[in-house]
């Protein structure tokens, strides 16, 4: 046991950094239920993590982002590396809990002990993100993979979380989405590290392709140099798949971002962004607790709905007393 009441006891954490997966996935899980132990373990965490290089994978909706993120398993699992991923799922209407759809999607790796998948909820959490994602990555991070890859539930426009929370990009797009600005219009765009034409043996890809690259000449002279990949998913690591361009795409893109003094400012911005997640989450959870004080929401918007009170007093009222 450590002397200091504040931190995590280091028998505790002794099986996360020697990647027991049992021990993960319980932190993991207390993660997302917001227990005080929890937060406890990451800060002991923390100092063991920093080796993991964050991929996140977004996109439109049914542009393939969970087939390409399965291909990069087995891409990178080909390579000897250790994979985490993330996958952020709508939260079910019923349990309010993750679909797992992309898990159903990844069946084929559940069984490789270096692969570890774990569906996260939304829960309301705009952005294409769980507010839990950060610190998952984080534990992934010190269970020692190699390769963290955060799959985002594709939203479109809130999507630009994910540009904070990885080191690389990718925007999944795909030929005949029935505009073609679709792809400026979300705002994608603007997140992209690489950029991927999935499906690209559909007819159209070549122009698909091209808009991307015309686009790409309206953006800031600092986010231009982003490298086009057609990729076929579908096929896995097979030969004109195209997953191990995107590969190397991405290490060109690491060699380029997070070597020599860039990288210093890069990493201050994702540090940033998650301190930013950490304040709203932490207020928002104060917040809850003191309406539960009150009676809860329900009973506090009784109030408004009987114009017995206005909205914006109450929640001057409410953040005044955190």
């Amino acid at each position: 046991m450590t002397d200091d009441p504040g931190k995590f006891p280091k028998a505790d954490i002794a099986p996360i950094l020697a990647g027991d997966v049992r021990a993960g996935a319980r932190l993991m899980r207390d993660i997302d239920d917001r227990r005080e132990t929890a937060m406890t373990a990451l800060k002991a965490l923390f100092p063991h993590t920093g080796k993991g290089y964050v991929i996140g994978i977004t996109g439109n909706p049914g542009a393939g982002k969970s087939t390409v993120v399965d291909a990069m398993i087995a891409h990178y699992r080909g390579l000897g590396e250790r994979v985490g991923v993330v996958c952020v799922d709508p939260t079910s209407p019923f349990s309010g809990g993750a679909i797992l759809g992309d898990r159903i999607r990844m069946q084929r790796h559940a069984l490789d002990p270096d692969v570890f998948i774990r569906s996260l909820a939304t829960r309301g959490h705009l952005g294409g993100l769980s507010r839990s994602t950060f610190d998952v990555a984080h534990v992934l991070d010190a269970m020692g993979y190699q390769r963290i890859l955060i799959e985002t539930v594709g939203v479109g426009q809130d999507e630009i979380e994910v540009m904070r929370a990885a080191h690389t990009t990718v925007v999944v797009t795909v030929p005949g989405l029935g505009d073609d600005i679709q792809a400026i219009k979300s705002g994608l765009l603007e997140v992209a590290d690489v950029l991927v034409v999935n499906k690209a043996d559909r007819e159209g890809a070549d122009r698909t392709e091209r808009d991307l690259m015309q686009m790409l000449d309206l953006r800031a002279a600092d986010r231009k140099d982003v490298q086009i990949v057609r990729t076929i998913a579908t096929r896995g690591t097979a030969e004109g798949s195209g997953i191990t361009e995107l590969a190397a795409s991405i290490e060109a893109h690491r060699e380029r971002a997070w070597t020599g003094p860039g990288a210093i400012e890069r990493g201050t911005v994702r540090a940033a962004a998650q301190l930013s997640e950490l304040i709203r989450a932490l207020l928002a959870d104060r917040a809850m607790r003191t309406m539960a004080a009150r009676g809860g929401l329900t009973e506090i918007a009784h109030a408004v709905a009987e114009r017995r009170e206005d909205p914006w007093t109450l929640a001057e009222s409410i953040v005044a007393s955190l």
